[in-house]
């Protein structure tokens, strides 16, 4: 026979839980669903690629990660250069094209730099970033934001930004105080 408690034990017990309820019984809450996994590169990835390549300057040069850029229009004293390459010039305005695609940052770029004409600007700094993610294919943005410069009249120079400020992921640019044309 085993043992069962005491008649006196079993009465103080109900004696003692008599006035408690029960606790609603909730369905416990259903973990969450992890998400279906993604393609990297989407269908319309791929063709913004292929756009893009299709559309390339082949007179644009293709720069490596760690490439300075420096470009002046004829006229511009290297005097001025070599200020612009040691931050003597004080930004005034800046656009970080991090993420964007090449058809993106492209019209965002030329759009801020008439913004920054309209406001009397003249020395602008653009984040390009140093393409290190762009595998095979080198900083594509910094070889795209290296050609519309050159192509925009308003810009009297530009070089890579000293490494406090980006290094090689980013330029500065020198605008002209005067409204200018693109350069075809």
């Amino acid at each position: 026979m085993s043992p069962t408690p005491d008649d006196e034990d079993v009465r103080l017990f109900r004696d003692a839980v008599r006035d408690v309820k029960p606790l609603a019984r909730e369905t416990p809450a259903a973990s969450p669903r992890r998400p279906a996994p993604r393609a990297r590169f989407s269908r319309a990835d791929r063709e913004a690629v292929l756009q893009e390549s299709l559309n390339a300057d082949p007179s644009d040069p293709v720069l490596a990660s760690g490439e300075e850029l420096v470009f002046h229009r004829p006229g511009v004293p290297t005097s001025i250069l070599r200020k612009l390459r040691r931050g003597h010039y004080r930004v005034q305005a800046e656009i970080d094209l991090h993420g964007l695609t090449v058809a993106e940052a492209k019209p965002a770029l030329r759009e801020f730099i008439a913004h920054a004409q309209d406001r009397d600007i003249r020395c602008i700094r653009i984040i390009h970033g140093k393409g290190l993610r762009s595998g095979h294919r080198g900083p594509v943005l910094k070889s795209a934001v290296s050609a519309v410069l050159r192509r925009t009249g308003a810009v009297l120079a530009y070089v890579s930004a000293r490494q406090v400020d980006g290094g090689t992921g980013a330029v500065y640019v020198l605008l002209s105080p005067w409204p200018a044309q693109s350069v075809p």
